[in-house]
């Protein structure tokens, strides 16, 4: 029997709020977030305002920034789908080469990092560690190609996508698809289907450039 959902608290009402508001462009990227002004229209005192905007800013969606207060993230989608189709042209040859040269301990410890990555995304905690877990994950399958020049151009493609990738992720039907698809990902690298593997991996990103559109471009 399902359990019932738990009623939101007032900072998560706020969050959810303010969260629909940046994503239909009704704030725009730069707008600053005024708390006393928020917590007025909300009837809340600003303790509640503060949490919310931390959460927000743990999404990728509000930047907190000394003596400026917080202010709504710009997100450029133009940009986003540019950083992901680099990411595709790399991780596809990547995951080829490495495939040569994997072993039984390379895919305990990818699957070891998968496991605390999806139960952070299960309870949707650890927000502001999304992408990191995401890119231990990757990384751990790419290592073995020894492309570390690649590896640092991917690197700072990953963190560029940072706060892009965890606003797709929290849309629940996403994260269910990036679950599976990352498991997947892990047993073909154990049967060694190279051919497999890569276009699992082009459908992988193309799902994140689909789910991005989805948020964005509304």
């Amino acid at each position: 029997m399902p359990h019932p959902k738990r009623p939101l608290t007032i900072a998560q009402s706020v969050a959810a709020e303010i969260r629909e508001q940046i994503l239909n462009r009704e704030i725009a990227g730069g707008e600053p977030l005024r708390q006393d002004a928020i917590a007025k229209s909300f009837g809340t005192s600003i303790i509640p305002v503060r949490e919310a905007l931390r959460q927000l800013e743990a999404e990728g969606l509000v930047e907190l920034k000394a003596r400026r207060g917080a202010i709504a993230t710009e997100l450029t989608l133009d940009k986003a789908l540019e950083w992901i189709h680099l990411r595709r042209i790399i991780e596809t040859d990547l995951i080829g080469q490495a495939m040569d040269r994997i072993t039984d301990d390379d895919l305990a410890k990818a699957e070891q990092i998968l496991g605390r990555f999806d139960a952070a995304l299960d309870n949707r905690r650890e927000i502001d560690h999304w992408t990191e877990y995401n890119w231990e994950f990757h990384s751990a399958l790419y290592a073995p190609a020894n492309r570390p020049e690649t590896m640092k151009i991917l690197a700072k493609l990953h963190a560029n996508c940072d706060r892009y990738i965890r606003l797709q992720l929290l849309n629940a039907d996403h994260i269910a698809r990036a679950e599976a698809e990352h498991l997947e990902l892990i047993e073909l690298c154990r049967k060694r289907d190279k051919r497999a593997a890569k276009a699992l991996m082009h459908k992988h990103t193309v799902g994140v450039e689909e789910d991005l559109i989805e948020e964005l471009a509304r």
